[in-house]
């Protein structure tokens, strides 16, 4: 195993992902996903495939919405993770979840009505491995059907730093302007706070490499915009009207081409001619 690669299992061999959905800045990217599936998915019950699913908060989400969800993850935590959840929910049951990469699924051609790659792009940083995952998705979904995928901002790293006060430290400050560099994320120091090796695209690079893998763009999103840098995201997605305003301030911005690299992720909506 390549050592970079190494040091991706390692980092989410510490089971961090399992609840990192849940609150904060997290818990604001998990709502906004949620509502960009809604828009963009064919109806249930469709069939799907959750390709680096992690332990299952989007599959089992829309298992429990009547999808016939797929997971797929390299991390074996991650999918024994995600079929205690499917076992132990009467209405969120998956249809299957499987250790497999992206750039080979263990799927057949054709066989899905949309692919979900909400994580895989990350940690794929030479251009030819993520054209081979899209070529992937591309592969087992059906023409006409839709694929979805995250990336994860070329400026992230900066804004993060200074919400966090990350910057501060000159080895966080020094990553921070090689993502702003060339988005190739690497972490020397072990702290899990600062992430693990990563590509971080410019918002244009999404599109431009799904229609290099035979894919037609239809757009491409800001997940959490501008709201996961403000420092009360709990107290305002806690209270009904706040949280109202929070979504729709996003959701109005969402496609504004000149904020689209303010948002910590992206998402590309996709089709397979």
């Amino acid at each position: 195993m390549r050592e970079e690669n190494r040091e991706v299992a390692a980092f989410y061999a510490r089971g961090l992902e399992q609840d990192r959905l849940s609150a904060g800045q997290g818990a604001l990217e998990l709502l906004r996903t949620q509502q960009l599936l809604e828009r963009h998915l064919p109806a249930a019950p469709a069939v799907l495939a959750d390709v680096g699913g992690g332990p299952g908060r989007y599959a089992l989400w829309l298992a429990g919405r009547g999808y016939r969800v797929h997971l797929v993850d390299p991390v074996p935590l991650h999918v024994e993770q995600a079929r205690a959840a499917s076992q132990s929910s009467s209405t969120a049951v998956l249809a299957s979840a499987q250790v497999g990469d992206a750039r080979e699924l263990p799927l057949s051609d054709a066989s899905m009505d949309a692919v979900l790659l909400l994580g895989p792009l990350y940690h794929l940083c030479e251009r030819a491995e993520r054209l081979e995952a899209l070529a992937e998705a591309r592969r087992v979904c059906r023409p006409g059907g839709v694929i979805v995928a995250a990336g994860i901002s070329r400026f992230a790293s900066t804004l993060d730093g200074l919400r966090g006060d990350y910057l501060e430290d000159p080895v966080f400050a020094a990553i921070a302007a090689g993502d702003r560099q060339n988005g190739q994320h690497r972490n020397p120091t072990g702290n899990p706070a600062y992430f693990t090796t990563a590509y971080f695209p410019r918002p244009e690079e999404l599109a431009m490499e799904c229609a290099a893998a035979g894919l037609q763009s239809t757009a491409t999103l800001a997940v959490e915009g501008i709201g996961w840098l403000l420092p009360d995201i709990d107290a305002r997605l806690g209270q009904e009207r706040r949280r109202a305003a929070l979504l729709d301030a996003v959701a109005a911005l969402e496609a504004e081409p000149a904020l689209l690299g303010v948002s910590a992720h992206l998402l590309v909506i996709a089709r397979r001619p």
